[in-house]
């Protein structure tokens, strides 16, 4: 799996002018403009027409560009898949996916095009589905997580501390991991509930999520300060390395760094969490 930083991905209506113009300015790791959810049956047309053109333009620099489009199923969804095409979005995001045949059936319509495949996981049937999913095309990237539609269809409650969503949650992050895909947890709704959204940010790391979808940019400085690593991280996986490389060039296998135990696994773990605070810049979180 490449190793990029999507601590932040932030949903952006395509119907919304003003929006796609200051999404360039936006601090965001991953842009996902949205044809769907976000805009009026009337006016879904001129939305894809704007997420094109906003796209063509350029200049959104390091960002990762998505495109989010309608789903299959809808009339739009199949006119949908020929924008990316004509756009410089690095991904197209498909919605409400719950088998392989979903995937394959965008894939055959994305033919000669580029663009990575993310599948939105956002039904029971999805959840259910996840490692079917995660196999289905060598072109796919990404699970995002569909948390609001999700809890919608189980007829949960959103608590503060999501345990009506964990198994769901657990489950299609363990597909993604195992099949080689990133991993995006679902949206905050409550916008004046700052507390609220650190603690999902916070727990959405813990289980080991990439980074969160948002649907403010006011939200984008915590969920990428929460998703990097700190400098103290930093420092223990610096020392990890050191210890081992130390260790393997006099021939011993395994090492004890601050009286822990380390082996090659954890070694790994360091590594990658050294490139990705290379790829954000190191120092971002103490």
């Amino acid at each position: 799996m490449t190793i990029r930083p999507r601590r932040s991905a932030l949903y952006m209506p395509a119907s919304n002018p003003r929006a796609l113009e200051k999404a360039p300015g936006l601090d965001s790791d991953v842009l996902i403009i949205d044809m769907e959810d976000s805009v009026a049956p009337e006016a879904k047309e001129t939305a894809r027409a704007q997420a094109v053109a906003s796209l063509q333009a350029g200049g959104f620099g390091h960002r990762e560009l998505v495109l989010r489009v309608n789903g299959l199923n809808t009339p739009l969804g199949e006119h949908d898949l020929k924008a990316p095409a004509k756009s410089k979005a690095q991904a197209v995001l498909l919605p409400k996916i719950e088998s392989a045949f979903d995937v394959q059936r965008a894939e055959a319509l994305l033919a000669g095009s580029s663009q990575s495949i993310w599948c939105m996981i956002e039904t029971p049937k999805g959840v259910l589905a996840a490692a079917e999913i995660a196999q289905a095309s060598p072109r796919l990237g990404c699970f995002v997580l569909g948390t609001s539609d999700l809890a919608k269809d189980l007829r949960c409650a959103h608590t503060p501390d999501r345990l009506p969503l964990l198994y769901s949650l657990s489950h299609v992050l363990l597909a993604a991991r195992a099949y080689g895909l990133a991993c995006l947890d679902g949206v905050h709704l409550d916008l004046n509930d700052d507390e609220g959204f650190a603690r999902s940010c916070h727990q959405g790391r813990e289980m080991g999520f990439d980074g969160k979808t948002l649907i403010h940019p006011k939200t984008l400085e915590v969920a990428n300060r929460i998703f990097s690593p700190t400098d103290e991280e930093i420092a223990q996986a610096r020392k990890i390395s050191a210890a081992f490389l130390a260790a393997k060039a006099e021939g011993k296998g395994v090492v004890v760094v601050d009286g822990r135990l380390v082996e090659q696994l954890h070694v790994e773990q360091a590594q990658h969490l050294l490139a990705l605070a290379e790829t954000v810049g190191h120092g971002v979180r103490s």
